[in-house]
């Protein structure tokens, strides 16, 4: 039986930061069983779910802190266990685009919120146009249960793009298990 842990770790962006991850879980006789790595600004951030045998994962939490010593990392881990999957009818692949504006994101991730929905992946970033207008680009996976109207949820969020003044893309996918969640 495997056990698990997730370590997150933010610091300075510099070359060889996954590769020391990678080794250290090696030689811990831990998995890499999921990561996901994104910079911001010049902050390195990462993300990854470790496997193994409780020995393992020991060891792994014993030598992580003077790895993230030596890379000046700021690391957190925490035990967690398998994630049990959970069918969903669909999902859908929703962009926003349109001009920036604060208080973009709270808009819609309470619309999510109050609907219970499943945000199985957010992505979002600001840049210029060639005339140097602020423009926004959120892009989000949602995980739709069977419960839901589907067709009522498309014609809601598209009346939210409406209010937010966004333009607004809905693509849809069926049969989603959350095995195959994604963070981007």
């Amino acid at each position: 039986m495997s056990n698990h842990l997730v370590v997150t770790a933010l610091g300075a962006d510099r070359p060889g930061i996954v590769s020391k991850f990678a080794r250290l879980a090696s030689e811990c006789d831990c998995d890499i069983v999921d990561s996901r790595m994104a910079i911001f600004g010049n902050e390195f951030t990462l993300i990854m779910m470790i496997s193994g045998s409780w020995p393992a994962i020991t060891k792994m939490e014993a030598n992580l802190p003077a790895l993230s010593v030596e890379l000046g990392l700021l690391s957190v881990m925490k035990r967690t266990s398998k994630h049990t999957p959970r069918h969903y009818v669909s999902r859908l692949q929703v962009s926003f685009n349109g001009q920036d504006q604060r208080g973009t994101m709270k808009r819609l991730t309470q619309f999510l919120a109050d609907r219970s929905l499943d945000l199985a992946a957010v992505r979002s970033h600001a840049e210029e146009t060639a005339d140097g207008e602020p423009i926004q680009n959120v892009f989000l996976t949602i995980n739709v249960p069977e419960k839901v109207d589907i067709e009522q949820l498309e014609q809601n969020i598209i009346e939210l793009a409406d209010e937010l003044n966004l333009s607004c893309n809905i693509e849809r996918m069926q049969g989603i298990d959350s095995n195959q969640k994604e963070s981007e």
